[in-house]
């Protein structure tokens, strides 16, 4: 087997002495090409070669949530096609590795690159659905380009608190769970929409839910985790689905106080609910439009400010080694 092996030399958990164990332990059982990348979107120029490539049949990613979705993104860029793409193994070496986890494989990259070896040796893989958000059609938005994402996409509030996470790391912070949790404290006193909600969540065939303050894309549960506690903002998503949406028209104090209560007691079996919260499960296609720029993220990763997303569920996009 010929495999490309994706490291993010910034990887959280992983230190330069741990990437060389791990390089040579997957070198040990194939043919691997390791390259290190060198700047943003580098992981994506890179699954983007390993598609175009006739002789990759196994791309692995070394590093956090954005690390994977960059190479997803390049392995997609011509759409999906399980039959002819190379398979997706991921280490994860991130601080929260959520799609890393919503697989089953161990939050530890030494570990997890065991439990990929054995799947290799036993040959076992499963097919996973991703989503896809682009620009809307005729509106100021309809340029931005479609993006796959692996695990979450968020409008409003939820990607306002992963902006304000970027810019501390940009000024030097780690990236920890206490600095999250700060800054949902922050995006919370600050929030300038959160009393009027902005967002009409529009579905094919239904009537459109108005004036939310929060809008969270689910892919697969848990939909992050703080700690080692799961969180579950849409308990049925699943690689196996489409898409589920939870709307909050609501962001009052009591009603924050009562969502975080229940986002942190949230299980398989019940996640965030009440006279204000809206849940939808698997959606093809949707559309979230905003009466204000609002701040837009896929896969933790915040990526500027938009008005007007449409959204794709797409079922057996990937073939994943797991």
């Amino acid at each position: 087997m010929r495999a490309l092996l994706v490291v993010n030399p910034a990887a959280t958990t992983t230190s330069a002495r741990t990437r060389d164990v791990l390089i040579h332990a997957l070198a040990s059982e194939m043919k691997l090409e390791a390259v290190t990348t060198e700047y943003r979107g580098h992981a994506r120029d890179l699954g983007r070669q390993a598609a175009d490539s006739d002789d990759i049949d196994l791309v692995v990613a070394l590093g956090g949530d954005g690390t994977v979705n960059e190479v997803v993104n390049g392995l997609l860029h011509n759409g999906p096609d399980i039959d002819n793409l190379p398979k997706l193994a991921v280490v994860p070496g991130g601080s929260t590795n959520v799609f890393a986890r919503a697989l089953g494989l161990p939050n530890d990259a030494v570990e997890a690159t065991g439990a990929i070896l054995d799947a290799l040796a036993n040959r076992t893989e499963r097919t996973v659905g991703l989503g896809l958000a682009a620009g809307t059609p005729g509106t100021e938005d309809e340029s931005v380009p479609e993006r796959w994402f692996t695990f979450c996409a968020g409008l409003g509030f939820d990607a306002g608190v992963i902006g304000r996470v970027e810019q501390r790391r940009e000024q030097g912070k780690r990236s920890t769970h206490a600095l999250y949790v700060r800054q949902v404290l922050r995006q919370f006193l600050e929030e300038p929409h959160r009393r009027q909600g902005m967002i009409t969540l529009d579905v094919p065939g239904h009537e459109p839910v108005t004036d939310l303050a929060l809008s969270i894309i689910c892919n697969t549960a848990p939909w992050t985790y703080l700690g080692n506690r799961p969180m579950y903002a849409s308990p049925k998503a699943s690689f196996d689905t489409a898409l589920d949406v939870l709307g909050l028209q609501r962001l009052s104090t009591a009603a924050v106080t009562r969502y975080a209560t229940q986002l942190l007691t949230s299980s398989p079996e019940k996640g965030p609910h009440g006279k204000h919260a809206v849940s939808l499960h698997d959606l093809t296609d949707f559309t979230l439009h905003s009466k204000a720029p609002l701040p837009f993220q896929m896969d933790g990763d915040h990526l500027g400010v938009r008005t007007s997303v449409t959204f794709t569920g797409v079922r057996r996009a990937l073939r994943v080694i797991v």
